[in-house]
């Protein structure tokens, strides 16, 4: 009986013995097939550290292949997010360094302590900073300063809403850049053609691979990946031409505050464009800021400042703004009316001070003309003349060529964040007030009011259009690509999108009434003197909610363009006051006439 009692035991034992040993073989198996890899990882991450090396973002050239941007060498804190001794002690530490609080480093480092990346927590470091990192390294595992190139943008505002600016990838930014070598922390464009091109220009990080004791101390290095430079962009833009139509508007809209009875004239734009090809040789907005804010990090100060600004100046008013385009839109309602044979050129239609069909529709200042032809009405910007022609023409036919000047949708510029502007028509009306059309409705469509909106850069587009003699261009900003040992990557060549509904002879009497405007006896005669032959159109743009945008696009010379400009003032007044000043002063640099050596008006 003894015998046998001990021996079911024994039996039971190796059993369960027997069973111990297939779950621990089956989990040894288990952890080095399936979660082999993933401790591996673990182990090497507790032992190896990768010291980063950043890759220069690619620069930006102007036209003529002035600098526009560049990089400095500067001082980037980093943590190994994995590291076990980062604890909230040590972010309290750095807290006190670098100045973030101690609950951003915790949430930016707990966030990320699954990768095996370093996390940057600061860039642009002091000496100050520096220096205290490096007393107390012994008590701030995980903690390292490597060099990041950092961007200088050499012209300040100049340009800035064209080139953009660059800051610390957000969350959601690094999820979606996953796989492309983006550090937590990392910089990216975040505007402008940083944002646009910013695949291009950040090239590829590389990095130093060293083995550490349980001290932290370095072992050996056991790799290293040199990093490669972005690519660099050359511009279509001006810098020059750029930096005249800054100066100008800065200086005409003080002016207007302080004496053209204009006191809320801060925010205008401006868009040249070469009417051969759609180069955009300036793009201006304002009120504007200074990308360099950006690049250590904005103040909270500064934000608030630019934030609360009601002028936004982070908004690009060039490409986004939305403005009736007042009678620069005649063009649009003249062609449609000479190829539609609605009028012909020498039909003369009687202007009484307002139109018999509505006679709350009048000329803007008041007064009356009499009999006028499409020439002089054009000249003159007779409302009451457009008003005959748009209620000729009705609602859908204006809507129509509207849109073959390239209104109400996007001119494809290669930056992000352009509007399509509005066309008026009776079925627009419909979807958003859910309302009948009426022939003031019509009327106000013929003289560029009511429900259209246009952006600044549609409007150049269209005068580029007139300018060329029918062809729409795709307007960008970017001539060609190029790495960082100067090979050429890629060149943009010019697009078209199309040409305009118009016949020759229909662009023939256009540009001979747009000549005449600005002519003694024309809405911009204060260009009759110019000493290059121009052509333009004012126009002034109805505002509920203060004084009118004033309005003049214009192209020169005259008989062979080769510059057209838009330029826009919000709350200006007339185009004649607002936006002719501002255009004479880019012209005047642009053909390098009017101007003495010092830059200043002769």
């Amino acid at each position: 009986m003894i015998t046998k009692k001990y021996a079911y035991r024994f039996e039971c034992i190796s059993l369960l013995g027997a069973l111990l040993f297939l779950v621990l073989t089956c989990r040894i198996a288990y952890l080095q097939l399936y979660e082999g890899d993933y401790y591996k990882r673990q182990s090497d991450g507790n032992r190896i550290r990768l010291t980063p090396i950043m890759a220069p973002r690619g620069l930006f050239y102007d036209r003529n292949g002035v600098p526009l941007v560049n990089n400095r060498p500067g001082f980037t804190l980093v943590v190994n997010a994995k590291e076990t001794g980062f604890t909230p002690e040590v972010a309290r530490r750095l807290s006190e360094i670098i100045h973030i609080p101690e609950s951003d480093i915790m949430q930016k480092v707990e966030k990320n302590k699954d990768n095996f990346e370093p996390v940057l927590l600061k860039n642009d470091l002091t000496p100050e900073m520096m220096t205290q990192v490096e007393e107390k390294r012994a008590v701030l595992p995980g903690v390292m300063i490597i060099i990041q190139p950092l961007r200088t943008y050499l012209f300040g505002e100049t340009a800035a809403h064209v080139i953009g600016y660059v800051g610390e990838i957000s969350e959601a930014e690094l999820k979606s850049f996953k796989g492309e070598g983006s550090l937590a922390g990392g910089i990216i464009g975040k505007m402008g053609l940083e944002q646009y091109y910013d695949n291009i220009l950040r090239g590829q990080d590389g990095g130093t691979w060293v083995e550490v004791d349980v001290a932290g101390r370095i072992v050996q290095e056991i790799g290293k990946r040199e990093p490669s430079p972005g690519h660099s962009v050359y511009l279509t833009i001006d810098i020059e031409v750029q930096k005249a139509a800054e100066q100008a508007l800065d200086k005409h809209l003080e002016w207007l505050r302080k004496n053209g009875g204009s006191p809320n004239a801060f925010a205008a734009a401006i868009v040249a464009v070469d009417p051969r090809d759609g180069a955009v040789l300036a793009l201006v907005s304002r009120p504007a800021f200074d990308p360099n804010a950006f690049v250590s990090g904005i103040s909270q100060k500064d934000w608030d400042a630019l934030s609360r600004n009601p002028y936004n100046p982070l908004n690009n008013k060039a490409i986004s703004g939305e403005y009736p385009p007042g009678s620069t839109f005649k063009m649009v309602t003249g062609s449609a009316a000479l190829e539609m044979g609605k009028v012909t050129p020498k039909e003369k239609i009687f202007d009484a001070g307002y139109h018999r069909a509505v006679p709350q529709k009048g000329n803007y200042g008041g007064g009356a003309l009499g009999w006028i032809d499409f020439n002089e009405a054009l000249i003159k910007s007779d409302n009451v003349y457009f008003y005959e022609l748009a209620y000729r023409l009705g609602p859908n036919n204006l809507e129509k060529y509207a849109r073959g000047f390239g209104y109400g949708q996007r001119t494809g510029i290669n930056l992000f964040g352009e509007s399509e502007g509005v066309v008026a028509g009776v079925e627009y009306k419909k979807l958003m007030f859910n309302e009948d059309w009426y022939l003031a409705e019509t009327f106000d469509a013929g003289i560029g009011q009511g429900f259209h909106l246009a952006t600044p850069l549609q409007m150049a587009v269209s005068i580029a259009g007139i300018a060329n003699g029918g062809v729409r261009y795709q307007p960008y900003l970017v001539s060609r690509i190029v790495s960082d040992k100067g090979e050429l990557v890629e060149r943009i060549e010019p697009k078209q999108k199309g040409r305009l509904p118009m016949s020759e002879e229909t662009a023939r009497l256009i540009k001979k009434a747009l000549r005449a405007v600005a002519q003694e006896g024309g809405t911009a005669w204060q260009l009759a003197n110019f000493p290059i032959p121009l052509a333009g159109k004012t126009g002034t743009s109805e505002n509920s909610h203060g004084r009118d945008h004033g309005l003049f696009v214009a192209y020169a010379p005259a008989d062979n363009p080769e510059i057209a400009v838009a330029v826009l003032v919000e709350q200006g007044g007339p185009g004649s006051v607002a936006a002719i000043p501002v255009t004479k002063e880019i012209l005047e640099q642009y053909f390098n006439v009017g101007r003495n050596k010092s830059g200043k008006n002769k």
